[in-house]
């Protein structure tokens, strides 16, 4: 009796299974059919998203995170030779134009500006003879032509009473010799005014030449003195200060930096093959490590240097011999920023970027 109720419960069962085994696959179908129409919805979409991303994005725009800030600062050099008598500026000092950075000892210069001084007046006494030797001159040869001329006609007269008698010889050949005396000083006279007129001919007392040369020096000590004290050529940020007080400089020695963070830009290294619709006058977008996404830069192209870095290094790649093998090359591209946003968030002279140029304009 348990054996035929056994016997029928398994045979229950497996009737069971058997008529739910094609409800099981036609489940199983229908679940794959779902899985592969999410999958193709799913690349429809990411399909769509991207085409959307390359027809408004990735066709548009160029990016790179190889950029740094860069500025035009200035090498502080003496122009004077001297000794360094104060310093007033430190590292990270941020200083105006105009304001000392380093003062030389002036006592040279001004010993130097005080002979310029001397000799310059000296100068001008003696040019101021000149002019006054040219009109003593020609006084000379006015008083000497009078003698000429009294000596000429007493001549005359003698030689015409000679004929009668009424003159010795010794009187005509005196009164011919005084001719000939007169004569020959009026000469010298003649030629003593020509040879000062030639010292001040087309010129002045004030624009003589030696006058000229002698305020040359002058002003030269002048500018000497004033080169002892060294001021800062524009707004910016002292770097690499090594001046020391008591320190003997010679003209052209580097003594600092000033860096004009107020003026940086950026150097945007783009690949070669990204370069193709670039052009002076595009609108890019920057962001800095330094504050991150939150703070937007805004620019525009400058200009794209004249070479790769690796062509104007000091020694050159040399591809045309042993085995080669191709890199890719980045290109600076030049970028201004809004000088606004750099004095409401200030950058620094190295510091990394994120740049992307729109390139659909």
């Amino acid at each position: 009796m348990a054996e035929a109720v056994a016997g029928a419960k398994e045979s229950d069962l497996l009737r069971w299974q058997a008529a739910e085994r094609p409800d099981a696959a036609a489940q199983r179908k229908l679940l794959r059919r779902r899985l592969f129409m999410a999958f193709a919805a799913v690349l429809l979409v990411v399909a769509a998203a991207w085409g959307g991303w390359w027809l408004w994005v990735g066709q548009r725009y160029i990016s790179t995170d190889d950029a740094y800030v860069d500025a035009s600062g200035a090498q502080i050099t003496p122009e004077v030779e001297g000794t360094i008598s104060a310093v007033p500026v430190n590292d990270t000092m941020h200083v105006r134009r105009g304001q000392e950075l380093v003062r030389l000892d002036p006592s040279d210069a001004e010993l130097a500006l005080a002979q310029a001084e001397a000799n310059y007046g000296q100068v001008a006494r003696r040019v101021s003879q000149y002019f006054a030797n040219t009109k003593a001159a020609a006084a000379d040869v006015a008083a000497h032509s009078a003698d000429l001329q009294r000596a000429n006609e007493d001549f005359a007269r003698r030689n015409a009473l000679a004929k009668t008698g009424a003159v010795s010889g010794d009187e005509l050949t005196a009164s011919r010799n005084a001719l000939e005396t007169a004569r020959a000083a009026l000469a010298a006279s003649e030629q003593t005014l020509a040879s000062q007129e030639a010292m001040i001919r087309g010129t002045d007392a004030e624009h003589h030449p030696e006058v000229l040369a002698a305020k040359a020096a002058l002003d030269k000590a002048k500018l000497d003195l004033s080169r002892t004290v060294i001021r800062a050529p524009f707004d910016g940020i002292v770097a690499q200060n090594t001046a020391q007080i008591g320190q003997r400089v010679k003209v052209g020695a580097t003594l600092m930096s000033v860096v004009p963070v107020d003026r940086a830009y950026v150097n945007a290294n783009f690949k070669e093959g990204q370069l193709e619709h670039v052009h002076v006058g595009q609108v890019v977008t920057l962001t800095s490590d330094l504050y991150g996404s939150r703070v937007v830069f805004h620019g525009r192209v400058e200009g794209l240097s004249g070479g790769t870095g690796a062509a104007l290094a000091v020694i050159p790649a040399e591809n045309a011999t042993g085995n080669w093998i191709k890199v890719v090359q980045r290109l600076p591209v030049r970028v201004a920023l809004d000088p606004r946003e750099l004095s409401q968030h200030p950058l620094r002279v190295g510091l990394s970027m994120n740049a992307s140029i729109d390139v659909s304009q």
